[in-house]
């Protein structure tokens, strides 16, 4: 093959994946990506803006989840698909392309309830939950965020003390997604030592209550208060195989992968409106798009979600290596949520007046991204962390 017919084979216009990340997925990533993707498109995108409105959240829809393998999906055994960790970064993805609530609703359920039954539970706890949470007939929700203590989990209220036949706890849990809907509650208490313990307690443990909070934000995902009065929870409850604060934010550090996948997901759907609608638009007989402003804002979109993704995808890989990725996950939840923010005011921006409209879906995923970009650690939180590890020097 002479050398023009070879440049013209491998030349491209893929002008969504320039860096070539599809060739780097296996037939099982890109079969879970495609049903996903499916899923979303015509079972959540046509209802989104009528459910943002209403601040409305089928739990039913767990069972969906479930249903189609996308709940706990990187664990083994008990149901679940056993699938890779780039496999879920794709799945929260597409999830977060609709609406960030969704990839919430994703992210708690297999990251914060799923992995620490699985990893610091005990086999009858696994075998009572497990199966009942990966098919979505339970939901459940992660108990750790407390008004008082933010960003240093560590100086919590809640605490636990050990009676004859089991423990009691006593406390309050703040800005909790799925808390009024759970079943299940992971619940992280101290004891009287400081020591940190996970435990799983049932939604009709007397003494546990739940509230709503209305926010502008993440609408569709229901968060709440977790209010523990006493609650009293058998020995069988208590996570036995937990290792302090090192067990808690391997949970933590799941779900701010899945999130840095997800926040790429919002910047990507934006990145596609923004640059349909600017091709579209006609201003005095020229597209939009053929302006210098608006394609230097479309490549800046198209450099930072394939850097993006590219950084998700290594990651990923290198946590099905089994390689300690907490510092690159860290990393990545900071750059993508940071970047997404920006992606998103853009396209906003590139819409003009348009760019507020409901029916654009833009200004929904850039009020939910200042969320996402607060929860499991803030852009500057991070940058402390990424500090720590290069100095060795704790800037908290």
């Amino acid at each position: 093959m002479d050398k023009k017919k070879l440049l013209k084979k491998n030349s491209t216009n893929n002008w969504v994946d320039p860096l070539y990340l599809e060739d780097l997925l296996t037939e099982e990533e890109q079969s879970i990506r495609k049903t996903t993707k499916d899923y979303c498109k015509n079972k959540l995108l046509p209802n989104v803006i009528e459910h943002n409105k209403k601040c409305y959240f089928d739990k039913k829809i767990y069972k969906e989840f479930g249903s189609l393998g996308f709940l706990g999906l990187s664990i083994k055994g008990y149901g679940a698909a056993n699938a890779s960790n780039v496999a879920y970064g794709l799945v929260t993805k597409e999830f977060e392309s609709i609406d960030s609530s969704y990839r919430s609703a994703i992210s708690v359920q297999s990251s914060l309830v799923i992995h620490p039954i699985f990893y610091f539970g005990s086999e009858e706890q696994k075998e009572k939950y497990l199966p009942e949470l990966i098919k979505g007939n339970l939901v459940g929700c992660f108990g750790l965020t407390e008004s008082i203590s933010g960003s240093n989990p560590s100086s919590m209220k809640t605490n636990f003390v050990e009676t004859s036949d089991g423990y009691l706890i006593n406390g309050t849990k703040n800005w909790i997604t799925n808390a009024p809907i759970a079943d299940v509650f992971i619940i992280w208490a101290l004891n009287n030592e400081k020591k940190v313990h996970g435990f799983i307690v049932d939604r009709k443990s007397k003494g546990l209550t739940t509230s709503v909070i209305e926010k502008a934000s993440l609408k569709i995902s229901q968060t709440g208060q977790i209010i523990l009065n006493n609650v009293k929870v058998p020995k069988s409850s208590i996570l036995p195989n937990t290792e302090g604060w090192k067990s808690v934010y391997s949970c933590i550090n799941k779900a701010r992968y899945g999130i840095a996948w997800g926040a790429m997901g919002a910047a990507e759907s934006s990145w596609f409106i923004a640059k349909d609608y600017t091709e579209n638009r006609i201003i005095n007989n020229t597209q939009l798009a053929s302006k210098q402003l608006i394609q230097k804002k479309l490549a800046d979109m198209q450099t930072e979600i394939s850097l993006g993704l590219g950084a998700c995808l290594h990651v990923g890989r290198a946590m099905d290596k089994n390689k300690d990725t907490k510092i690159a996950i860290s990393m990545l939840k900071r750059n993508n949520c940071h970047k997404a923010l920006k992606i998103v005011r853009d396209a906003r921006d590139m819409l003009g007046a348009n760019g507020i409209l409901d029916e654009y879906h833009i200004i929904r995923h850039l009020v939910n991204l200042e969320t996402v970009n607060t929860y499991d650690g803030t852009e500057d939180t991070h940058a402390l962390i990424l500090g720590k590890f290069q100095t060795n020097i704790d800037a908290f």
